[in-house]
């Protein structure tokens, strides 16, 4: 099949309600589909289409030799059918999908290979008693903890005139540039190009609201009102989710969400990343992606500190 026939099998093998996967190669098994190319596929440029739907991806292999620290929950499932055999390996997650395209050794070459694997379930019971919120939505999204962004947070919360919440911090650091579920998208400090700057974002809103009044967000004001509103999330459907900064201590911030109309407002007491968490996880959570995804992931668009794969 070619270039576009290739990626309309990978859409349908990663689509809700596609069938079971089983591969029909000599000596694979279940668990997964390898997909048959055209001679003209060319594995890199095919990877730049894959980037472009599904973020970027995570080298599991290169040079014949795989990440060792690989398991079950980070990719292994797209490097097993072919042992020895494997050249290289790049991954993308979605939902309870791994896409994985690379190249593999034959008798008498390397040619390239495509593939769609089943991404394992995560169990609360992974996690340690002590874990942190933070610790349960790096869990449930079986992102990488390698990946940290620096951010100079003095000199963000000097210009903003307030401290943030310590675990929303700390998401940016581990997180980066994406969304939750190709959903939610944390604003960032100083981010690449494409991303929402929490202090330039907020600084604009609040420029408005003080020339033509608090609108839409009535019956609260913007930050830097006493108490008012400080946005640190969105979603491409216009859903914004704010902090209300009516506490002296940030941790202790209330979140509240409202639609584009900004009609309705919905509160939150707890924390930043126990929301997430429970947005993730809770079908009963009125702005939850559980309703449509068993299991989840963090789409990555870009690092600010990264060239390329995570």
């Amino acid at each position: 099949m070619d270039e576009q026939e290739l990626l309309a099998v990978v859409h349908a093998l990663v689509a809700r309600g596609r069938r079971n996967l089983v591969c029909n190669q000599a000596g694979h098994g279940t668990g997964h589909i390898c997909l048959t190319l055209d001679e003209g596929i060319d594995p890199p440029a095919f990877g730049q289409v894959l980037s472009d739907w599904y973020g970027l991806p995570r080298n599991l292999a290169k040079g014949g030799n795989a990440d060792p620290t690989l398991t079950e929950r980070t990719g292994e499932p797209l490097l097993a059918p072919f042992g020895n055999r494997l050249v290289e390996m790049r991954a993308w997650t979605y939902a309870d999908r791994w896409i994985g395209c690379g190249a593999v050794r034959t008798d008498s070459d390397v040619r390239p290979v495509v593939l769609v694997a089943e991404r394992a379930t995560w169990k609360p019971d992974e996690l340690p008693e002590d874990a942190s919120w933070v610790d349960a939505v790096v869990a449930v999204t079986g992102w990488s903890r390698d990946r940290v962004d620096v951010v100079d947070w003095t000199a963000v919360e000097t210009r903003l005139g307030t401290a943030l919440p310590g675990d929303y911090k700390r998401l940016v650091e581990l997180f980066g540039y994406g969304a939750f579920d190709d959903y939610l998208q944390l604003l960032l400090a100083g981010g690449p190009p494409g991303s929402l700057d929490i202090v330039e974002f907020n600084e604009f809103w609040a420029r408005t609201a003080a020339t033509d009044g608090d609108g839409p967000w009535e019956p609260y004001g913007l930050y830097p009102a006493p108490g008012g509103l400080l946005q640190w999330a969105s979603t491409e459907q216009r859903t914004s989710f704010y902090w209300l900064t009516e506490d002296a201590d940030p941790n202790r911030w209330p979140i509240l969400v409202t639609d584009d109309a900004y009609t309705n407002w919905d509160r939150f007491d707890g924390s930043t990343a126990a929301f997430i968490h429970r947005l993730l996880t809770d079908p009963l959570h009125p702005y939850s992606t559980a309703r449509y995804f068993d299991i989840h992931w963090f789409m990555a668009y870009e690092s600010s500190n990264q060239d390329g794969d995570q």
